[in-house]
This record gives structure tokens, C-alpha cells and sequence, in this order.
């Protein structure tokens, strides 16, 4: 009935307008026309009231900013990017894709890993949790009814699901301000126009809410979904802002480090401290919140980029934004066999371990003879998954170098390449190394496991596990075979990890604040692979 009391308002008004009672009598002709318009608009406002007047189409806000605005030129680009991707076999459903959200010229190329991962799946509703940036509230505002246009065309909002998510009561309602100017949700939609077919969106802005009102929201979506499985969340969030290269290089690591723990409330306690940074830190949580309650906990970070990898620019002092594409699935195998499954691909064959020790001598020389840094393509598909790895280098049995990287973000051989020419020539600890020494340098490379926080010493095993111990910005890590080489009890490991790599007192470990993770590690060297 609103619709239709509407409608009649706006016909009234209209009748107002044009009525034929005061044309004078030479215009009877067309008064005559406009009686036959408003009668045919009151016939359709009585079939179709809703339809006549209130048909709500949000129009995009920075089409030919952060994206083409050609259809054609938009089509391509996306397409383009998306065919350029390739990614390892994903196992289980999908629930939340992860994506960055800037111009598509600097995140485009990440966010393609995603949108590739999700491509042609039966989605039918797309959940889009963005951040507002524009307008300061405290609430959560999703968008009720009507349609998202998008130079691809209109996606039309799953209004029955909205319903069932909105509650003002809870701080959840309809807030068109939050919608104006926004564009985090908006970048996503041209990706899922060319990924999917025949879904409908329900758009999501959060702004600063408390974690009470995430875990609603959360508890709401996860309600209105039941048991289907053919919805999708999107997380739209970039990582880091500042104008230091490496100190965003350095604060994305440890973000992703705790996303990959998915503990919704320690990723919310710590973007309130500060420690890590996300633009949509709150969308993240609430994702993390639905997707544990619905079973889905395997994370799986698919790429990570910064605006200064992208630009080629690292000069301090240059805006510098944080990139990443991850997805949080299920798995459809059992414990057991995902145990199995997941020690498998901890392995290596031979030749792979090899060919990841041939990269790393080879980007090294090249890198020391010339400052070049190799492009190597792989085929291998192990090769190519997205793996932690430390690259260490030994000279007349004496540590000349160890750098790595804990938690992945890009491909193992990629990682070891970076890794390598790191070791020899940017660890602090030593002088780079010279073209003369690299007859005497032996190469070891350790393929890392993803981390597990524990919560007493008892899980951590010596001489299998390696170990990160964080404290608020400062952390620091030793590999496992630290404890062989040095002979040290669980006590003294932890201690001088504490000490001499996280910068903290010896017994720091000992303290509620700080956290402890361990992994595993596949060490081989040019020594043990002939």
C-alpha cells in the first residue's frame, strides 16, 4: 500500500500539472492527449505500483575513477586480469573471498586471484561487507531493496535476504548516507559480474560498530543462510597505509599472520590497539565470526601485493597501501585424511627440492654479478603454491645469511628466489655477499608450514617445531633446526628467541601477553641434494 499511496500522490500531482479543465479551448487537442497520459500512468500505477515509481537503482560513484567506465574497455580489463592468474587446486566450498578494494590499476591484478577462485561457482546471493570511508556513524547499514548499477549492467539486491538480516534494534538498519560516496563495495561488483552469472548482492557498509554489533550482524547472516550453500561473502579491505615500503611490508606480515589464525575477537582486540592495520578490519571480523559458526575454517592466503611493488616505487616518504587476496573455505574430507593430505603437500620430491635450490644459487649470482633480479617461470604446480619458506646460507660451516618469510604470499619459488638474494645481501647481520665468496656459500632452504598458535610449551616439540613469539609489534622467530645445532632445552630456545630475535626480556615467553606460534619445516641443502 505505501507504494501504491505514493504513486497516487505523484499522479495527483501530475493531474495538477497538466489538466485539461484550464487549457484554453484551442488546446483541447492536446489537454485531450494528456488525459489519455495520466490515466495510462494511473492504470499502470494500480497494475505495477511499485514498479512506477519507487524502482530503486543506485548509480555507481567512481566509474571512470577506479575503473573504466566503458563497458567494453571494463570487460576486458577484467577478463585480462583474471586470465593471467593461475592458482593450485582449491578443495572444499568457497564461503568468503577476501579482496582489496583501490583503483583497479594497483589492486586489480591481486583482486584477480580471488574473483579466479570464485569463477563460474553457482553463487546465487553474494553478501559485500564493506568499510564505510566517507560518512562517520556507528551502525551498520545494508542497502534493503532495488538494484547496483555498474557500467556492466544492473545486480539486482536480494531483498528477501536483507529482510531477514535487518534489524534496527541491533544497530542494523538502512542507511543511505553510508551508500553515497562509497567505494569499497562498489569496486567488487564489475569482478563479480564477469565470475558469475544469474546471482543477486546484498550490499553491506559497517562502520565503526562495536564487536557486540559484528557478532550480530554476523549471527544474522548466518541465521538467514541455514543450510544453503550457494552463498558467497566478500570482505572487501587493503591492508596497511603508510609512507614507509617497509614498514607496511612489515605490518602486513603480521596481519596476515593473524588472519590466517581466524580469531575474529583477536583480530578485532588488535586493530583497536593498533598493532595491525586494515581499512576493512570490521568486515573482516564479522566474515571470520559467520564462517567458524558455519563450519568453514580453512584460510588460504592466494596473493599479496603493495602500491610499491606495483609502481616500482619504494621511496620513503611515498603513500604505500598493502594488498591481498585470500579465501576461508571447508574441507570435505575428514580429520584424518586432511592430516594426511596436508603432510603430503608439505613434501617435496627430489627434483623439486632441486629445482628450488637451482633458483636460489642462480637469482643469487645473478642478483651479486649485475643487481638483476631473474624472472623464472614454473609449471611445477607445487612449485607454484603460495608457501612460507627461509632461505639460509653457510660459508666454511659458519651462518652467513638466513632471511624468509613465515607466512606465504606468493609462490614457493617466487619466496625463494626473494628469499635468497635477501640472505645474501640484506641480512643486517652481515656484510652482502661477494661475487669471490659464492664458491664457498652452501644454500639451505626451508619450506614452512602454516602457523599454530599454542597455549602451553607442552605442544611445542623441540627440534621438530619452529617458533614465532610476538609481544605487540615486536616478535621474532627461530627455525627448528636451531635447537639442533645449539643443544638447547625447550627453556633456553624460548628464552633467547625472546632475547636475541623479538628484542623482549628472556622470560618473556612466560608472560598472558605474549603469543606463541609454532610450524614445521622441510629443510634440505645443496650438501644433502646432489
Amino acid at each position: 500500500m505505501a507504494g501504491v499511496n505514493s504513486a497516487m500522490k505523484r499522479l495527483k500531482a501530475f493531474g495538477r500539472a497538466h489538466s485539461v479543465e484550464r487549457l484554453p479551448a484551442g488546446q483541447a487537442g492536446r489537454g485531450l492527449a494528456r488525459l489519455f497520459l495520466f490515466l495510462f500512468y494511473l492504470l499502470s500505477a494500480i497494475l505495477h505500483p511499485l514498479n512506477a515509481f519507487t524502482q530503486d537503482i543506485k548509480g555507481p560513484n567512481v566509474a571512470g575513477q577506479f575503473y573504466p567506465q566503458n563497458r567494453n574497455a571494463l570487460s576486458s580489463l577484467i577478463d585480462n586480469l583474471i586470465a593471467k592468474v593461475s592458482l593450485p587446486e582449491i578443495k572444499g566450498d568457497i564461503f568468503c573471498l577476501i579482496s582489496p578494494h583501490a583503483g583497479y590499476a594497483f589492486s586489480g591484478g591481486t583482486a584477480a586471484f580471488g574473483y579466479k577462485a570464485i569463477k563460474d561457482k553457482p553463487y546465487t546471493t553474494v553478501i559485500i561487507l564493506a568499510p564505510s570511508h566517507y560518512y562517520a556513524f556507528n551502525k551498520i547499514s545494508v542497502y534493503k531493496e532495488g538494484k547496483f548499477r555498474t557500467p556492466l549492467g544492473d545486480i539486482e539486491i536480494d531483498s528477501s535476504f536483507t529482510q531477514k538480516i535487518t534489524n534496527p534494534s541491533q544497530s542494523i538498519e538502512f542507511i543511505p548516507q553510508a551508500f553515497a560516496k562509497e567505494h569499497s563495495l562498489e569496486v567488487q561488483l564489475p569482478f563479480l559480474q564477469r565470475a558469475l552469472t544469474g546471482f543477486k548482492i546484498v550490499p553491506i557498509v559497517i562502520g565503526d560498530c562495536a564487536f557486540e554489533a559484528l557478532d550480530n550482524l554476523a549471527n544474522n547472516i548466518v541465521k538467514a543462510i541455514g543450510a544453503r550453500r550457494d552463498v558467497l561473502v566478500v570482505a572487501s579491505t587493503d591492508l596497511m597505509h603508510s609512507y614507509d615500503y617497509k614498514e607496511t611490508e612489515a605490518v602486513d606480515r603480521l596481519t596476515l599472520s593473524h588472519l590466517e589464525a581466524l580469531s575474529a575477537q583477536d583480530i578485532y582486540d588488535c586493530l583497536r590497539a593498533g598493532t595491525i592495520q586494515m581499512c576493512g578490519g570490521l568486515p573482516i571480523v564479522t566474515a571470520v565470526i559467520a564462517a567458524q559458526r558455519l563450519g568453514y575454517t580453512h584460510y588460504s592466503l592466494l596473493h599479496y601485493t603493495n602500491s610499491a611493488i606495483v609502481t616500482g616505487n619504494r621511496e620513503k616518504g611515498v603513500w604505500t597501501v598493502g594488498y591481498a587476496s585470500a579465501i576461508i573455505s571447508g574441507q570435505e574430507t575428514s580429520t584424518e585424511v586432511r592430516k594426511e593430505e596436508k603432510s603430503e603437500e608439505s613434501m617435496l620430491t627430489i627434483p623439486q627440492e632441486k629445482r628450488l635450490l637451482e633458483i636460489a644459487r642462480k637469482a643469487i649470482e645473478e642478483y651479486i654479478s649485475s643487481g638483476r633480479r631473474l624472472h623464472f617461470v614454473e609449471d611445477d604446480p607445487r612449485l607454484k603454491e603460495i608457501n612460507g619458506a627461509f632461505v639460509t646460507l653457510h660459508a666454511h660451516g659458519e651462518l652467513r645469511g638466513c632471511i624468509g618469510n613465515i607466512v606465504g604470499q606468493k609462490p614457493l619459488f617466487e619466496t625463494v628466489r626473494d628469499m635468497a638474494i635477501e640472505s645474501a645481501t640484506g641480512d643486517p647481520r652481515f656484510a652482502p655477499v661477494a661475487k669471490d665468496e659464492l664458491k664457498d656459500i652452501e644454500i639451505e632452504v626451508s619450506v614452512l608450514s602454516p602457523l599454530k598458535k599454542i597455549r602451553a610449551i607442552d605442544e611445542f616439540i623441540l627440534g621438530t617445531h619452529g617458533v614465532l613469539v610476538r609481544q605487540g609489534w615486536n616478535q621474532g622467530v627461530f627455525l627448528p633446526q636451531v635447537a639442533i645445532e645449539t643443544g638447547w632445552s625447550k627453556e633456553e630456545f624460548l628464552s633467547n628467541l625472546c632475547l636475541h630475535k623479538a628484542g623482549l626480556p628472556s622470560d618473556a615467553w612466560k608472560e598472558n601477553n605474549t603469543e606463541i606460534f609454532v610450524f614445521s619445516a622441510l629443510v634440505f641443502s645443496e650438501k644433502q641434494v646432489q
